[in-house]
């Protein structure tokens, strides 16, 4: 048996099924300006820290406005839209364990390790469940060098919908547009989809027969495969059912698609399927892994040669690869907002309410202890928070806190995110979202 659950997990895994993550039947796709009161939450987790001297105005040490200060080299194509940008430095993770990575606890606010499954859901998960229902609840996407995305397609390192239950990212483009807009292609694309949607038809079927044999101490564990083909088929198959309004926002697929000469090649291309799942309306919950949640990744597409955890053991501040790296995100940050910015909703445009959160996976940095956690917003999810300043907050507080102002602003009453009255004592000085972002 053990086989042959290998083998399905290695088969969902090439699908980039998110195993633990149902797709509701009566989700519906529709043009975002059809509904005025839609929101979306952009998540872009860049592994090896995020040092706050790479984007903290020099000499800025107290909170204020961005109006009169330059932004510094790193995110200066920031620059045109400082009134949109609110930088936050102060918050804490200690208790999250960083140090290389905090993987799920990153955006779980809990403790988190290399090989250790998630303890509760992430943030961006629960956040899919409480905004505008989608298609496709919650799309994950990560970048790293262009063989470990080809070896390891799918990966799960960041996101879950539960306890022991990991959201999978997607790494190779080619099977993404297949699952988004398959349906609607033509060519090899069409023939791919088809023949792949055929054998997880199959499986599906097979699975579900062979489960029943086993021992009731595997069926659970089985019974998760199984569902992961359902979610998957489903989800094809309501992708079929608006492949006309899908055909407008379906990306251009060029050579970067089949043969990339950079892993930079393989990461514009994501980002791009990840801005038309917004844009379409297929889901209102994007995740960006930059590095993928661990201790790797490669730029080799901007000229740097270093890759992967030697580029953590570099202090980022005045560093030019970690200038380059920064840039890129910076330059990729541009490109989601003003795409959003081009497409109306409502009585303005999509960015009037996306709110983007740009952090790490490890706090400030490489081997850190998680005692600053530095994070930048982008927009103000139709008003929700404060843009266009800096805030400087004493420490005591952490991402948890912010996580819970992120759930207030979607319409929840919480005081708290994955925090105990325990946990809350020992790392939390005060309770309810953060009054400093929210407007």
């Amino acid at each position: 048996m053990f086989s042959r659950r290998r083998m399905l997990q290695g088969i969902a895994a090439s699908t980039g099924a998110a195993f633990g993550v149902p797709i509701a039947a009566e989700r519906a796709v529709a043009s975002p300006a059809a509904d005025g009161a839609a929101k979306r939450i952009i998540f872009f987790m860049q592994n090896q820290g995020f040092d706050p001297k790479t984007c903290i105005p020099e000499g800025m040490k107290n909170s204020g406005s961005l109006a009169k200060v330059k932004l510094p080299e790193p995110i200066s194509a920031l620059e045109p839209y400082k009134e949109r940008l609110h930088i936050i430095n102060g918050l804490h993770g200690i208790h999250t364990s960083p140090s290389h990575s905090a993987f799920f606890g990153a955006l779980g606010g809990y403790r988190g390790s290399d090989g250790v499954p998630p303890s509760a859901s992430t943030i961006d998960y629960e956040l899919s469940k409480v905004l505008p229902q989608t298609l496709l609840p919650h799309l994950c996407i990560g970048m790293d060098s262009i063989e470990n995305m080809k070896a390891k397609p799918t990966i799960a390192t960041l996101s879950a919908s539960g306890a022991g239950q990991p959201i999978f990212m997607h790494s190779n483009p080619n099977h993404l547009y297949q699952m988004l807009y398959g349906g609607i292609s033509s060519g090899n694309i069409r023939q791919q989809h088809e023949a792949r949607s055929g054998v997880f038809s199959q499986v599906e079927k097979l699975a579900a027969m062979k489960g029943q044999s086993l021992p009731e101490s595997d069926q659970q564990r089985y019974g998760q495969y199984v569902q992961g083909f359902k979610d998957v088929n489903g989800l094809r198959t309501r992708l079929d059912t608006v492949s006309d309004h899908l055909r407008k926002f379906a990306p251009a697929v060029d050579e970067r698609y089949t043969k990339p000469k950079f892993e930079t090649d393989w990461h514009d291309v994501l980002l791009d399927l990840g801005i038309s799942a917004l844009t379409s309306g297929i889901t209102n919950t994007l995740t960006i892994g930059s590095g993928r949640g661990e201790i790797f990744g490669a730029w080799k597409g901007l000229g740097v040669d270093q890759q992967g955890h030697n580029l953590g053991h570099m202090d980022q501040p005045d560093n030019p690869i970690w200038i380059k790296i920064r840039q890129y995100n910076s330059r990729m940050l541009v490109r989601i907002m003003e795409t959003l910015e081009s497409v109306p909703e409502g009585n303005g445009s999509m960015m009037d309410n996306t709110l983007i959160v740009y952090t790490s996976n490890n706090a400030d940095k490489q081997h850190t202890n998680g005692a600053n956690w530095p994070v930048m917003l982008l927009g103000n999810l139709d008003g929700a928070f404060q843009s266009g300043c800096f805030t400087q907050l004493d420490g005591k507080r952490p991402i948890n806190a912010l996580y819970t102002s992120l759930l207030r602003a979607a319409g929840q009453n919480v005081d708290r995110f994955n925090m105990d009255e325990k946990m809350a004592k020992k790392f939390d000085d005060s309770t309810g979202p953060l009054k400093e972002v929210l407007a």
